[in-house]
């Protein structure tokens, strides 16, 4: 019988950190920078880029954690880690070609929740939010409150998965699964264990890049207690990334047993050279986590100034086949609605 689902998230009031304390990742998700004036300030920015900054902030909320506030240069208004944060007037631009929905998720929507695709595995959206909002993001007008769970939901799209027999795989994404409780992950991985098609379970998530102390021994324990063969897919686009703060924390999940990929998407201005992509493999490598993909950007409105073409996408990973051993040359790809897989390039 499905035991009680737990209430959303439990995220902590903004509270003092004794000195010598690590913040906890809960104080962290309670922190957010979400003011485009506090950002520019910080970060000593030219003010002129306010007005932009708050117009596609209206449309699509800042959200800043503050570790990865850290890791941005200071001056720089062409920082790779910033113009993935900072909204910027090209997300007002209507775009040819550009759309609310560009992987047409409505059309594999079975149930809310639910978007099932592929064979052999579905995605659950296990959380409407996300510790950081990426201006590429490809669900930046996904109907989260459309498929926000009530206790009756999480029955039916449990009794779905149920219903799949050639299911062997979930996937949590969101939002991002990790801004769930350790109590509410719990709970969802034991329903999922307990369905017996199943071997695997997959979680998408960017808040081990932005919030590394989001892993927990707490967590780690949940990684591994499950029967269930624990995937963790990272979004991390650029080295710069991936500080010792972050190397920690996947080294813990990589002694525990999780397997850790990477997929990465290619962005005009942030990662669109052979230089980069080179140090962004070197250092996934260097902290345990193999890169996956490198996905061309998923055309949702608002986007579109991300965009790299197709042939000078496929140059630069040749160029990495020449520089890197094929084990650190992520595949290629595109998604296509209503294709099989993903698409490779």
């Amino acid at each position: 019988m499905i035991q009680h689902a737990p209430a959303a998230s439990e995220i902590v009031a903004r509270e003092t950190v004794p000195a010598g304390r690590q913040r906890r990742w809960q104080e962290e998700l309670a922190d957010l920078l979400t003011d485009p004036r506090e950002l520019i300030e910080l970060l000593g920015l030219d003010p002129a880029q306010l007005p932009a900054a708050l117009a596609a902030g209206g449309d699509f909320s800042l959200r800043i954690p503050r570790p990865y506030l850290k890791r941005i240069r200071p001056g720089d208004p062409r920082d790779p880690l910033l113009l993935q944060v900072l909204p910027a007037a090209a997300e007002l631009e209507a775009s040819p070609g550009y759309s609310a929905d560009p992987l047409r998720e409505a059309e594999a929507n079975p149930r809310p929740g639910v978007v099932h695709k592929y064979g052999g595995r579905l995605l659950l959206i296990a959380a409407g939010q996300c510790a950081v909002n990426c201006r590429y993001c490809f669900r930046r007008q996904f109907p989260y409150g459309d498929n926000h769970l009530s206790r009756a939901q999480w029955v039916e799209a449990l009794d779905y998965i149920r219903s799949q027999a050639d299911l062997r795989e979930v996937i949590l994404s969101g939002g991002d699964p990790l801004v769930l409780s350790d109590r509410q992950l719990q709970w969802l991985s034991g329903e999922l264990a307990a369905i017996p098609q199943l071997d695997k379970l997959r979680l998408h998530s960017r808040l081990p890049i932005v919030v590394p102390s989001r892993i927990t021994d707490q967590l780690i324990d949940w990684f591994t207690g499950s029967r269930l063969k624990p995937v963790l897919v990272l979004h991390c686009n650029h080295a710069n990334e991936i500080d010792g703060e972050v190397r920690s924390a996947l080294q813990k999940l990589r002694d525990a047993g999780v397997t850790l990929l990477n997929q990465a998407v290619l962005l005009k201005g942030v990662n669109d050279s052979a230089e980069a992509l080179e140090d962004l493999s070197e250092a996934l490598f260097t902290a345990g986590v193999l890169p996956y993909y490198l996905h061309q950007l998923d055309r949702v409105q608002g986007a579109a100034h991300f965009e790299v073409g197709d042939a000078r996408a496929r140059e630069l990973v040749e160029q990495l086949r020449r520089r890197l051993p094929g084990y650190l040359v992520p595949r290629l790809v595109r998604e296509i609605p209503g294709e099989a897989s993903k698409t490779p390039l």
